[in-house]
């Protein structure tokens, strides 16, 4: 499938979007202030061993502290052992025998920090290059399984070839299949040159310094999204296009090929309507071309993904209609997840099916359009309650969580008290008071929705409390104040 990358760049924030046949696919926002922090290489600080947790808390000059797993602390594998078996006898090595509190340790960010979690960190360090992933603590030499099985033999012959006897390990990408021999020694040099540099600043700087630092959005874009089926990548900055292109002709000539200048009169943006699809990619309802209907919602632990008729009855029976908006609707929600980057736990709720072809079918169109996704996604069958449960890795902030913050108003519930609600929570707040002050005067300071209500609805309760408690009470109205904030004076 042919696709377009466009990128656009000012000083304070970079977005990039991937367009197949005019419709956006893929949403990406770096901001020159909230980078991500995946990759990166610090040299860290034990502050805190939780061996309850079998974690630890490291310190590497972030607001919040970093979090390491007994299962992310890394030691090569012993002779004679498999990978899988070094991992399942250090885990069982508690965390306080392997760190102590002030010690210095190497560590790489493996998830940025989300909501109030801190980052989650890695003792195995991995340096991505344009085809390979060095792995400068293992000897490992691994292939990508997106690469035919018949294939892998003789590509890790020509890998153990290539990487000589210096040590370290190397994972080759999905993008290497087809590289030559002078590519792939050309990516193993920068890749160890990296390495070297990153050990050099370990000895000389001091604990919670960063001694490597991953690529920047645009350079990312040339080494893991540029595809065959990438026909142009357009970048509407001359200076930035400069920048990139001299980047990709020394790391990625190929994919630097690709690379033009966008000089129209019209923000590139505009050119597939992408803010407006951003905005689409915010809101809860996602509407299907045949007249059905998504509800996202995104909570702290999953996300809900409600698939609705709503006015479709194009079909010839009611079992035709459900089957046809399920099939549309596994489309659209596959390009969603990638849309808003929705991770973690995912449930699906389809239309209920009474026929089991049609179930699989929904299932199997589901999985199709996942296996698109550059990310690890993984979906499970029908559930007993007719839910489809699935997961996508999650390694950074979703589309909302970069964009977006919680309404003042709601504090993020997404519903408010309504204003009689308040004006009955004012008055009983005013007996409270009565009983434990004795001011002259009681002045109530709120919306204006809520004054209104207590000045003409509510005026008869308001003026049998004033009478009870013996006291005058005035009413202000304050129309910076959300619905359901309140203030009580005591005058």
């Amino acid at each position: 499938m042919q696709q377009d990358i466009l990128i656009n760049w000012s000083p304070q924030e970079t977005r990039v979007a991937v367009v197949e046949h005019g419709a956006v696919q893929e949403l990406h926002v770096e901001r020159t202030l909230e980078r991500g922090l995946v990759g990166n290489v610090y040299l860290g600080k034990v502050a805190r061993v939780l061996p309850g947790m079998q974690s630890a808390f490291i310190d590497i000059g972030l607001e919040r502290a970093a979090f390491l797993h007994v299962a992310d602390v890394w030691h090569p594998p012993a002779p004679g052992e498999s990978l899988s078996e070094s991992r399942a006898n250090q885990a069982q090595i508690p965390i306080e025998r392997q760190v102590f509190e002030g010690q210095a340790l190497m560590v790489q960010v493996i998830k940025d920090p989300i909501g109030t979690k801190g980052a989650r960190l890695s003792t195995q360090i991995s340096i991505a290059g344009r085809l390979l992933v060095f792995l400068p603590q293992d000897d490992h030499m691994g292939i990508s399984q997106k690469i035919p099985q018949e294939q892998r033999d003789e590509l890790r012959k020509r890998m153990l070839k290539l990487a000589g006897e210096e040590g370290g390990g190397f994972i080759l990408r999905t993008n290497g299949e087809e590289a030559s021999d002078a590519e792939l020694s050309e990516d193993i040099g920068y890749l160890r040159k990296a390495w070297a540099r990153i050990k050099s600043a370990s000895t000389r700087l001091p604990p919670q310094s960063l001694l490597h630092q991953d690529l920047s959005l645009m350079q990312r874009v040339l080494r893991d999204m540029v595809s065959d089926q990438t026909q142009s990548i357009r970048v509407d900055s001359r200076e930035q296009f400069a920048a990139l292109q001299e980047f990709g002709q020394e790391f990625m000539p190929a994919a630097a090929q690709k690379l033009q200048l966008y000089k129209g009169e019209r923000p590139i943006f505009d050119l597939y309507s992408i803010d407006e699809e951003i905005a689409k990619a915010l809101g809860r309802r996602v509407d299907l071309k045949s007249g059905g209907y998504l509800i996202v919602d995104q909570t702290e632990a999953l996300t809900t993904v409600d698939v609705n008729t709503g006015g479709y009855v194009g079909a010839r029976n009611f079992d035709d209609t459900i089957f046809k908006t399920n099939l549309e609707a596994a489309q659209a929600i596959a390009r969603q997840l990638r849309l808003r980057n929705l991770g973690g736990i995912i449930i699906v709720d389809f239309i209920d099916m009474v026929r089991p072809d049609h179930r699989e079918a929904v299932l199997a169109e589901f999985r199709k359009q996942l296996a698109r996704d550059r990310v690890k996604t993984m979906a499970g069958g029908f559930s007993q309650l007719g839910l489809v449960e699935m997961t996508r890795k999650r390694t950074r902030e979703s589309l909302a969580h970069m964009l977006c913050e919680p309404c003042p108003s709601c504090e993020g519930k997404g519903i408010v008290k309504t204003a009689r609600s308040v004006a009955y929570d004012i008055l009983r707040e005013i007996l409270r008071e009565a009983r434990q002050f004795n001011p002259r005067e009681f002045r109530v300071v709120a919306s204006p929705k809520v004054i209104e209500l207590l000045l003409d609805e509510e005026n008869q309760h308001l003026a049998g409390l004033s009478e009870f408690i013996g006291k005058p009470v005035s009413l202000q109205s304050e129309a910076g104040m959300g619905q359901e904030q309140y203030d009580i004076v005591l005058l």
